[in-house]
């Protein structure tokens, strides 16, 4: 079981620029604080992954999506009626967005998602900014559903793993 100090160390782990691993409804995810652009290349690095491919960034509700991004009627519709869940919405970015633009991969859009996961949901609301969050797992691998996987495969190279069980 996770407890509030683990969340605590996490959201520090986050504001110092370190990588950690947490789940989601779906997949372990790769977070990063998704402002920081040196936190954002090293995601980037321990993945693999190219930076074109742009990274999706979670954030604790739809009110703090609509702050990223312009949300257009529809877009706003389906995260009211999704949200929280397994849906990420590709929208243009706001012009005050606070994201990186290397999670964006220089583009003018922005992947949003707010996850139904407890952890998440814990650990988003208590570091109060986006976090990019990939699949927890080296590019073009298969996308881990376990801590262990997590482990095995970056444990390395992250400050820590929120275990989800």
């Amino acid at each position: 079981m996770i407890s509030d100090a683990d969340i605590a160390a996490a959201a520090e782990a986050l504001d110092r620029g370190e990588l950690l691993a947490f789940p989601t409804e779906t997949v372990y995810g790769l977070g990063a604080d998704a402002t920081n652009e040196r936190a954002v290349a090293r995601v980037y690095a321990a993945k693999g992954r190219p930076t074109f491919n742009p990274l999706i960034s979670h954030v604790a509700d739809a009110a703090a999506a609509f702050g990223l991004g312009q949300f257009p009627a529809l877009a706003r519709a389906m995260a009211e009626a999704f949200w929280p869940g397994p849906l990420t919405l590709v929208v243009a970015r706001a012009p005050q967005c606070p994201v990186s633009m290397l999670a964006s991969a220089g583009l003018s859009s922005i992947a949003i998602r707010v996850p139904n996961h407890p952890v998440a949901l814990d650990l988003l609301r208590r570091f109060g900014r986006p976090v990019v969050g990939p699949s927890a797992n080296p590019s073009g691998k298969v996308s881990p559903t376990a801590a262990e996987h997590v482990r095995r495969h970056l444990g390395d190279k992250v400050a820590m793993i929120l275990d989800g069980g």
